[in-house]
């Protein structure tokens, strides 16, 4: 399903004739380029629980108070102080625990993060790379330095400097980065080797193929010999090297990728055991449904029961 717009979002948060709460985008947001804000959960209006999908911005949120995040196929994460981060990419829903909760959000889109205005690619950021878990438990000592970040925004997306939209985007990093030491990258190696420049490669086109927005047309690579002719390498080739850098054949690799779209589709959306199927690439539902059974010990109807169970 397509991902929720920051419009639904204003449209859905916006204040209610009986209540002051609410969240309305920022009056001179069109003066900068992309949108950005950022606002206490305090003025979250009461709404309707917050559905399981995904939306089209990016998303940084503290929440002071027991919460719990459902995050892509991942189990539910609760705690008591939880920091964390979405984007367009994945679905997840927040379900606050506490009737108060405190704390602080911030949206912003890609077009607010530029490369040619910050020189920093998001995607390069192991936080924002496919496969990522950015959900954590933080300190009261990491409460305190991401809520500073959180005021020093909120203060100035409300001033009148002629160049507050730079500084908010300074802001954003700084908090990003403060995210991203939550969760430290490995040590860069200081080159890549052919087998490593193949397997970057090859995640890459993985990624390109999600998320799923509708049935058809059926995912385009499918199989190892897919992958193999794209990337202009004989398929034994590219299973070595996937085999050598990340420990899993390609075979591997393409049904865990399958599997996890899979669950985030029968989670997410409406679409028919059938339909899911013929999206993922599967020759029929009996075929998909053995496969699926196979990497997650249940079928999908049972799978999919028990999610909205849970949800």
């Amino acid at each position: 399903m397509e991902p929720k717009s920051l419009a639904a979002f204003y449209a859905a948060c916006a204040p209610s004739s009986e209540s002051a709460a609410g969240v309305l985008p920022p009056p001179d947001m069109a003066q900068g380029v992309g949108h950005f804000n950022v606002f206490p959960l305090a003025d979250l209006r009461e709404a309707p629980p917050m559905s399981f999908s995904r939306r089209a911005y990016h998303k940084i949120t503290l929440c002071r108070g027991h919460s719990q995040v459902e995050y892509a196929d991942q189990a539910p994460h609760r705690g008591l102080n939880t920091l964390f981060l979405v984007t367009p990419r994945v679905p997840y829903r927040w379900l606050p625990l506490t009737e108060a909760p405190e704390g602080y959000c911030c949206l912003f889109d890609d077009a607010f993060l530029l490369p040619a205005r910050t020189g920093v690619v998001l995607a390069e950021l192991p936080i924002f790379q496919p496969g990522a878990y950015p959900v954590w438990e933080v300190s009261e000592a990491e409460c305190a330095a991401l809520e500073a970040v959180f005021e020093k925004m909120a203060h100035e997306l409300s001033s009148r400097y002629a160049y507050k939209h730079d500084l908010l985007r300074t802001y954003l990093w700084e908090l990003i980065h403060l995210v991203q030491k939550l969760q430290p990258a490995p040590a860069p190696l200081a080159t890549h080797s052919a087998a490593e420049r193949v397997a970057m490669q090859f995640t890459d086109l993985l990624e390109q193929q999600f998320p799923r927005h509708s049935p058809q047309p059926p995912l385009r690579l499918r199989t190892a010999i897919d992958y193999a002719n794209q990337l202009a390498v004989h398929v034994n080739h590219l299973n070595r090297v996937l085999k050598e850098t990340t420990g899993h054949t390609t075979t591997t690799l393409l049904s865990r990728r399958l599997a996890q779209e899979a669950k985030i589709l029968l989670k997410q959306t409406t679409w028919s055991i059938s339909e899911i199927g013929d999206s993922l690439g599967f020759a029929d539902v009996a075929h998909f449904s053995t496969f699926f059974k196979r990497h997650v010990a249940q079928t999908p109807s049972e799978f999919r029961s028990q999610a909205v169970f849970e949800i």
